[in-house]
């Protein structure tokens, strides 16, 4: 139900003009706009994809030869999406076990994930940490060589390191705020281009030997 602080933001009621389900999918419009992470074609993974205007923003983006896979721990209806969109129900951290074949492979990860917010800065920023390490650790399973990851971060101490982290297997690292993000929120986004780590064979290694990083508490 919306607030009374979403009635009155531009970026709320130009979504529901536009029919996407949130004002979110603009953030991905225009960090696609300004650093391409998806192309025609492009098979795509959201993590955390409820209510579904990131599935929106990609099926659109991708276009009918792309594929476009969701998972969220809140059930997503398909209503409205093309036949080229698929959701699961589950966590992320499983992804096989939810239901994705092994056998699939991305050009691009996008992740909108937070963990359930507690009004501390730091703590929040620390739980916004672990999700964004759980999204880098996902990406030598599922991403193709060349691919791209977006994920989103609530800014503090850990940033620094975060990014060296993702730089370690990416080209090219870069924080990036979008217009459609409010102006109050610590809320950023990291892309990074170009994957560039060891990818994992599905035919002789069908998971990370490694389990994944703990998930935050309230996620």
């Amino acid at each position: 139900m919306a607030n009374q602080r979403d009635i009155h933001d531009h970026w709320f009621n130009q979504a529901k003009r536009d029919g996407y389900r949130s004002r979110a999918a603009y953030k991905l419009m225009q960090i696609d706009d300004r650093r391409s992470v998806l192309r025609k074609g492009d098979a795509v993974l959201d993590l955390g994809c409820m209510p579904g205007s990131w599935l929106q923003v990609a099926a659109e983006r991708v276009g009918s030869r792309g594929e476009v896979w969701g998972i969220d721990l809140k059930e997503t209806t398909l209503h409205g999406l093309p036949a080229t969109v698929h959701v699961l129900c589950g966590d992320a951290a499983h992804l096989i076990e939810a239901g994705l074949p092994p056998e699939r492979r991305f050009n691009a990860i996008v992740s909108d994930m937070m963990p359930n917010t507690t009004g501390s800065r730091e703590t929040d920023h620390f739980r916004s940490v672990g999700v964004c390490e759980l999204t880098i650790w996902l990406a030598p399973r599922w991403l193709k060589p060349g691919g791209n990851v977006v994920m989103k971060l609530l800014e503090g101490s850990q940033m620094p390191r975060l990014l060296k982290d993702a730089k370690a297997i990416f080209t090219k690292v870069k924080p990036f705020k979008p217009e459609a993000s409010r102006s109050d929120s610590t809320e950023i986004y990291i892309v990074a281009i170009g994957f560039n780590g060891d990818a994992i064979d599905p035919r002789t290694d069908p998971a990370p030997t490694a389990g994944p990083p703990e998930t935050p508490e309230g996620w």
